[in-house]
């Protein structure tokens, strides 16, 4: 679920800008997948750009205000969604814990790197929605812990509707500050390409 149109256009208009999103409907790119895509997205750029990483930031915060004041504890999912969700609970002044790609091989072995106590009420925070695979495996840990997850957070999502079940069956709900509808209208609005083009890349997505 978007949070806030003007703000998926803003997100949408930075991610471009500096070129955390690149669109090439001509030459696509290849996923870790072997899926090819007209979209590659690298979220990490953003820690780059104070005003983009502040953007992202505020709005995590005001959203997490807004609709879970509740909320006492922000976990974030690596490692894209670890500075993101360190920065937000750092805004919020909450504990930060996150949650490892897979469990450690040495020492404690840890899986959750800090402390997530039973009964926390949880925001867990991802950089990049896309089946929703990854980030569902962050809250599977979260809740494995003990806590409970309020919702997931992240800055851009495909919006795939298998990732919209994924979350579904997960009984997981998600906020993400843009996504590839509002990417394409600010393209469509820029005439960054033309007719043909961004009807392969709506066609690419809904397929």
């Amino acid at each position: 679920m978007i949070y806030k149109n003007n703000i998926a256009s803003k997100v949408a208009e930075y991610l471009l800008e500096i070129q955390a999103i690149k669109l090439s409907p001509n030459n696509l790119f290849t996923w870790a997948s072997g899926k090819e895509s007209p979209i590659y997205c690298d979220n990490r750029l953003t820690l780059s750009y104070p005003k983009v990483r502040n953007l992202i930031k505020e709005s995590f915060k005001t959203l997490v205000q807004e609709k879970f004041p509740e909320a006492d504890l922000v976990v974030g999912v690596a490692t894209a969604g670890i500075a993101h969700g360190a920065l937000l609970a750092d805004a919020l002044d909450l504990p930060f814990a996150y949650i490892r790609s897979k469990a450690k091989g040495h020492g404690m072995q840890n899986l959750i790197e800090g402390e997530i106590k039973s009964g926390a009420q949880v925001i867990v925070v991802e950089d990049l929605i896309s089946t929703g695979g990854s980030s569902l495996k962050g809250v599977d840990a979260v809740r494995e812990a003990g806590a409970e997850v309020l919702t997931m957070l992240a800055i851009f999502t495909y919006g795939f509707d298998h990732a919209v079940q994924n979350f579904a069956d997960k009984d997981c709900s998600f906020y993400t500050l843009s996504d590839f509808d509002h990417l394409l209208k600010f393209a469509v609005e820029n005439e960054l390409f033309a007719q043909k083009e961004l009807d392969f890349m709506n066609d690419w997505k809904n397929n």
